[in-house]
């Protein structure tokens, strides 16, 4: 039981390693509701500590690392499971991002995923969404991070278009504002940049329309107060004339250190010249007539993302469904293996040390093993790993879908080793379990006979594996029987032993 006196499964966690701030909310559901039982905000800055390189500055990075410190106090108590951790633009940027990751989730005491920009603008609207009425209307969500900027067009919890642009409060400040002087030629480059980067997706999001515009997260939360302290308009929402009254009001102010506004937290001071730069652009690009601030963000649509998990409701199943659906996999086959694959992973999780994620995954790269299909038979495991590693899949981090790549790249053929160098150590060895694994279910299932094999013994080994068949069946059945022993050679590459009678 967790703390509160409400059983695990119900309190729930996000962590949200933006490249501005640190977020933290710990929730739980009841009666229907998520209710918050505690949030922690700092700003860290992140993306201001990448140097050109995409290297991190020792300082920066031993302030993100003490605040997770401080993080991870109130996370450790919760089990593993019930807490996700995003990290969004500047992880994504980094260089040597694995070893930062490392230290991160030993001071938060769980685990750390990196999520490409549509996964994030995708959680960003399920946060907002869950904030708003359950209506009928089509929405346009804006959130400006620090280092880049989501778009969303959606319907009630359903986002339709969904973008990231590498334009944020802070990296737009470092460029367009760096010597700290206010002025209309510093505005005008960085609201021009702003369009350029918009220019792509502006006339399709132009033609999608929206019935309300509505903005998330702390620059535009921000820039909503001043525009209202400082009486520039008091009506609900922001307008572009509004926003460019308080262009002026900072240009007649002229410097980024002297800047004191109604409404202007002094955190804010040093990023809000990029991100309200970031905003007018986007006015202007999109045609936004009036855009209204929303509590609902990033964390919160990861609290109701996990929540979905919890009840069944994971969008990865959906994406996985759809996927297969898309190329065409061969369902009954498909079936088979993942079977297969479950019985044999239940024969060793436990003494292998697999857990229900690996679980998860093994079922879904069982269910997409034939994907590459779709684009030719000759190296299909090598076209499936490219279409999963490059196709957008809603509800994946970054890692997860890089596994589930190197799943479906190993289930055949070379089991090469060197395919595994850019995971993390600690996913090296699960990986190479499941993908043994997976390569054994698709091999016993070869013929693609509705029967499965009679496969009557299945024991776990510390490092290996014990198959045994019904007497005679294997003599009956050579070419199966040759395949095992070239892959029980594979095996031994990997100090894994398959033992077949």
């Amino acid at each position: 039981m967790s703390t509160d006196g409400q059983s695990e499964s119900e309190t729930v966690a996000a962590v949200d390693l933006g490249s501005n701030s640190f977020h933290m909310i710990v929730a739980r559901r009841h009666d229907g509701e998520v209710l918050k039982m505690d949030r922690l905000k700092e700003t860290v800055r992140l993306a201001s500590g990448l140097d050109a390189r995409g290297r991190l500055d020792a300082t920066v990075e031993r302030r993100a690392l003490d605040c997770l410190e401080r993080f991870g106090q109130r996370l450790r108590q919760l089990r593993q499971g019930s807490v996700r951790v995003v990290g969004t633009n500047t992880l994504r940027q980094m260089a040597d991002s694995h070893r930062f990751l490392a230290a991160a989730e030993r001071a938060l005491g769980h685990p750390v995923e990196i999520i490409a920009g549509r996964e994030e603008a995708r959680l960003i609207y399920l946060g907002v969404a869950h904030t708003l009425a359950d209506d009928e209307g089509r929405r346009l969500v804006m959130d400006i991070g620090g280092g880049s900027t989501e778009f969303i067009i959606g319907e009630r919890f359903r986002p339709i278009l969904a973008e990231s642009l590498e334009m944020g409060c802070v990296t737009f400040t470092q460029r367009h504002f760096s010597d700290g002087r206010l002025t209309p030629r510093a505005f005008a480059a960085a609201e021009l940049h702003a369009g350029q980067e918009l220019q792509p997706i502006a006339s399709i999001y132009r033609e999608a329309g929206w019935d309300q515009a509505l903005g998330a997260s702390g620059t535009i939360l921000a820039l909503d107060r001043i525009v209202r302290e400082t009486g520039i308009d008091e009506a609900p929402g922001m307008t572009l004339d509004a926003l460019r009254t308080l262009r002026q009001r900072m240009i007649e102010v002229g410097r980024l250190d002297k800047l004191e506004l109604p409404g202007l937290a002094e955190d804010r001071v040093p990023v809000i010249a990029g991100g309200l730069a970031v905003l007018i652009g986007a006015f202007e690009a999109l045609g936004i007539e009036r855009l209204h601030p929303s509590d609902g963000a990033l964390r919160e649509g990861v609290i109701h993302d996990l929540l979905g998990r919890f009840r069944h409701e994971d969008v990865r199943g959906l994406t996985i469904e759809n996927l297969r659906r898309r190329f065409a996999v061969d369902e009954a086959q498909a079936a088979r293996v993942q079977a297969m694959a479950a019985r044999l992973l239940g024969a060793v999780r436990a003494r292998w040390g697999l857990d229900e994620n690996d679980g998860e995954r093994l079922d879904w790269a069982a269910e997409l093993h034939e994907v590459g299909l779709a684009l030719a038979h000759s190296k299909y495991h090598k076209h499936g790993e490219y279409i999963l590693n490059w196709a957008d899949l809603p509800g994946f981090s970054q890692p997860e879908q890089h596994e589930l790549a190197l799943l479906v790249r190993l289930h055949r053929r070379a089991f090469k080793p060197k395919l595994l160098n850019d995971v993390r150590q600690a996913r090296v060895e699960p990986l190479l379990r499941l993908a043994s694994l997976l390569r054994l279910a698709v091999l016993l299932h070869r013929a693609r006979a509705p029967e499965p094999p009679p496969l009557e013994r299945v024991e776990a080994r510390e490092r290996g594996l014990v198959l045994g068949f019904a007497a005679g069946w294997l003599d009956a059945h050579p070419l199966t029987r040759a395949d095992l022993e070239e892959e029980a050679g594979q095996w031994a590459r990997h100090d894994l032993e398959l033992v077949v009678s």
